[in-house]
């Protein structure tokens, strides 16, 4: 299968393009917004893999949870080139994304969803296929539900940003792989794997978990922020 994969939700942006099990992969520059690299990044590897949009079986697209912007703009970009290249686009959840960067049949990905707030989904490994059997979660650190039993792995960003989380996993014996975010080579290899949760390009969406993006004037100044 060959398919470009972007993932965006996350500040560490990237493109992939996988050809017949080659896989080549840009990440976004830093503090630049994803929505004016992801484009010129996305040619740069088609060139690179001497590869026309038409040579393409889908476009695969990291549909979140994640940053609000980064999920729209990932969703947008891979609509449109789905419809160019008359292909169908493939979903990706993030916290997929993060899990199948660990070896480990069960990890918890644990995503920071601002506002105090965390992404939660236990993955199941099943040979090269993930699951999230019991869905994703969204809720405040000292409150993500963690496994009650059997071995398992966390990563993502959360028990980084959020200390209580990340000593709640050590009480449990849940060890922290550190550094994974999602990438569009995860996506892309997550995506050539399921081909059957292909759709059309006019029914891709974003992933949103929680409706409230920021906190009110009033939430902001009772936390002793600025109005």
């Amino acid at each position: 299968m060959n398919l470009i994969a972007l993932e965006t939700t996350t500040e560490l942006g990237s493109c992939a393009l996988l050809v017949d099990g080659r896989l080549i992969e840009r990440f976004c520059p830093p503090k630049q917004p994803h929505a004016e690299s992801l484009l010129p990044l996305v040619r740069e590897m088609m060139v690179e893999a001497g590869l026309a949009f038409s040579q393409l079986d889908a476009v695969a697209f990291g549909c979140g949870p994640g940053a609000f912007t980064g999920l729209r703009v990932a969703c947008g970009v891979a609509q449109g080139l789905a419809v160019a290249a008359a292909v169908p686009v493939i979903p990706v959840s993030s916290l997929e994304a993060m899990a199948f960067q660990v070896d480990a049949p069960r990890i918890l990905s644990l995503l920071d969803a601002r506002m105090g707030e965390v992404y939660a989904g236990q993955v199941v490994r099943d040979g090269a296929h993930l699951q999230l059997p019991d869905g994703i979660g969204v809720g405040a650190p000292e409150a993500v539900s963690l496994p009650a039993e059997g071995e398992w792995l966390a990563c993502g960003n959360a028990p980084t940003v959020y200390p209580v989380l990340a000593e709640r996993l050590a009480q449990a014996g849940i060890v922290y792989c550190e550094g994974i975010l999602p990438t569009a080579s995860a996506v892309a290899r997550i995506a050539a794997a399921r081909p059957d949760a292909a759709i059309d390009p006019a029914l891709a969406a974003p992933l949103y978990i929680r409706d409230k993006v920021a906190k009110t004037i009033a939430e902001r100044l009772l936390e002793g922020g600025k109005a």
